[in-house]
């Protein structure tokens, strides 16, 4: 752990390793939290992102990636979930009409391209970043090997660091 950060790296196999993540961060997960995901095309950022989404609503949750909407949100038990993609943010500005303050008051950012918002997020975040394998071809194949980072920002830091032995 470093003064600006804890980083973990690991191999997801499949679907069953993304939702065992999902899972161990759905269960850490507070109103206020961001995560953004961070990858290239296929790398498997909406099938992570939806698999926590599942994690905290049901099982058989409807979790259709945003692209066209750029946003969607559920309630959970504990909180409201905000699902963005901002692949097709041409300009940080539209951002403005997206409710993220108010989305980060009433409940947890999961942000797919945070990038086209870069320097927007608070100090206190979770950074994911997933990869493909070199040879994957730009479609996503859900069940296929990914290669994720974790970098935990401020508060994130001890929550990561206790959680890393359950992934």
């Amino acid at each position: 752990m470093t003064a600006c950060g804890l980083t973990i790296e690991k191999r997801l196999t499949g679907l069953a390793d993304t939702a065992r993540l999902a899972q161990v961060l759905a269960s850490a997960l507070r109103s206020g939290d961001v995560i953004l995901l961070s990858g290239p095309l296929g790398a498997g950022k909406s099938a992570l992102a939806r698999s926590v989404i599942r994690a905290l609503t049901r099982s058989d949750e409807p979790a259709p990636s945003p692209t066209f909407t750029l946003v969607q949100t559920y309630s959970a038990e504990r909180f409201d979930i905000w699902h963005l993609d901002l692949y097709r943010l041409s300009d940080p500005s539209e951002a403005s009409e997206l409710g993220l303050e108010e989305a980060m008051r009433a409940g947890v950012l999961l942000v797919e391209w945070p990038e086209r918002l870069d320097g927007w997020w608070p100090g206190d975040r979770l950074e994911i970043t997933l990869s493909a394998d070199a040879d994957a071809s730009t479609v996503e194949v859900e069940d296929e090997p990914r290669n994720v980072t974790l970098r935990a920002r401020g508060a994130w830091m001890d929550r990561l660091n206790e959680l890393s032995h359950e992934f």
